[in-house]
């Protein structure tokens, strides 16, 4: 187990102590009001933890403090992992980001578009080209999440059993071929849309290596890097130090009021369904190593698992002509404002317009978030890492990344 610790003051890595303060008031204040159980956010320069704060309860009912060693269902947070094991198979020579899917898995050999109907009166065409494993990287595939209720395709979803994106009962190749069984809703490429792409390519990952996507993550990325509170669920002894999920409860108007505890994914014991977009389980000592991976391009404390080209490819944006969310997006995306001037690499956001971005930003800032309002970003042009975890799952868009990331802006100085 390893646990982060703070390494240098503030004004040593050029951040502004009294902003820092400010940031860590902010979020107590949150957490004082009943807004969140608790928190942990660090701030980094150069790969040394500069600012480190717990404050609040991991668990609220039992009185548990949020400790440094608080562990934390990262939930979307799994997707760059993700993407990172099948880039070491491309590196391998296993894998490219441009061989059609069906080619590792042949249920998903010859796509179909969702034209119209519903029911048994669904009618489809075959997609314009194939789906490639780019576009899983890229959530450009014309995959969805049943949760959405935007298109008949996410209901499509839910008539499939998917309502938590993995199918009641099996594994991650059997929700996979459930995927298989449903029309897309665009054609690969042609549009952004979130989706459960991530879990088509940790299936992938399994094919290719011959070894269960647990297996993989273990020995290729956890065990080299020593993220060794990272995995997919948590053993007797670190079961205590797990923080409890909450969720929100509904005010007089329909708006946030409280927080009450709600069922998360089972993590005592290895669960069957192992899913590569959202399953894991991390401590804020395993991702700092793991942004630190990316921070230093692939390489960290001597072992290298991807090529600096490599990393610099999944950090830059790949969307077709440069463009940002928003503009190459697909409902719901398209219309979320915070995807003006960002675009998408592959499994990260990338910041590709500054000055178009709702929340402070910088060129070339690359990251993901958790549903339970977990989120980390890296920003290269101030060799910045910053990460923050709460557990809670909000009824809407969270506001908490923008103020962290407008709190940040503040304490850069040098």
């Amino acid at each position: 187990m390893g646990v982060l610790r703070q390494e240098t003051g503030p004004e040593e890595a050029g951040l502004d102590a009294e902003a820092l303060d400010r940031l860590d008031r902010h979020f107590a204040h949150e957490v004082d009001e009943g807004r969140l159980p608790g928190f942990l956010v660090s701030v980094a320069r150069g790969g040394r933890v500069a600012h480190l704060t717990a404050y609040g309860r991991r668990d609220v009912a039992a009185g548990l403090p949020v400790e440094s060693d608080t562990l934390w269902r990262i939930y979307s947070m799994t997707k760059p992992v993700t993407t990172v094991a099948a880039l070491i198979l491309v590196e391998e020579g296993l894998l490219s980001p441009d061989d059609p899917v069906g080619r590792h898995l042949p249920a998903f050999a010859e796509p179909r578009v969702y034209v119209g109907g519903s029911g048994d009166g669904v009618r489809t065409r075959p997609a314009a080209g194939p789906l490639l494993v780019r576009h899983l990287m890229t959530h450009t595939a014309g995959l969805t999440f049943p949760f959405y209720h935007a298109h008949p395709v996410d209901g499509l979803y839910r008539e499939a059993g998917l309502d938590s994106s993995g199918a009641p009962g099996t594994d991650l190749a059997g929700t996979v071929d459930v995927y298989a069984r449903l029309p897309l809703q665009f054609d690969p490429g042609t549009q952004w849309n979130y989706s459960v792409a991530s879990n088509v390519l940790g299936r992938i990952v399994e094919v290719v290596s011959g070894q269960p996507l647990d297996v993989f993550l273990a020995g290729r990325i956890l065990g080299p890097l020593g993220m060794t509170d990272t995995g997919f669920h948590v053993s007797g002894e670190q079961a205590g130090r797990l923080a409890e999920l909450y969720g929100e409860t509904a005010g007089p108007g329909g708006g946030p009021h409280g927080l009450e505890p709600v069922a998360g994914p089972p993590l005592h014991g290895r669960p069957r369904f192992l899913s590569a977009g959202g399953g894991l389980v991390a401590s804020a000592h395993d991702m700092h190593r793991f942004m630190e991976l990316l921070r230093r391009r692939g390489e960290l404390d001597g072992v290298r698992l991807l090529a600096p080209r490599t990393v610099d490819l999944m950090t830059r944006n790949q969307l077709p002509g440069g463009a940002d969310l928003r503009a190459f997006g697909s409902r719901p995306a398209h219309d979320d404002p915070g995807n003006e001037g960002v675009g998408f690499g592959l499994g990260v956001s990338v910041v590709v317009d500054p000055s178009r971005t709702r929340d402070p930003s910088t060129l070339g800032t690359y990251g993901w978030a958790g549903v339970a309002t977990t989120v980390f970003w890296v920003d290269p042009g101030r060799d910045l890492t910053v990460q923050f975890y709460t557990q809670v799952r909000p009824r809407s868009a969270p506001t908490a990344f923008g103020d962290l990331k407008r709190l940040v802006h503040e304490a850069v100085t040098g």
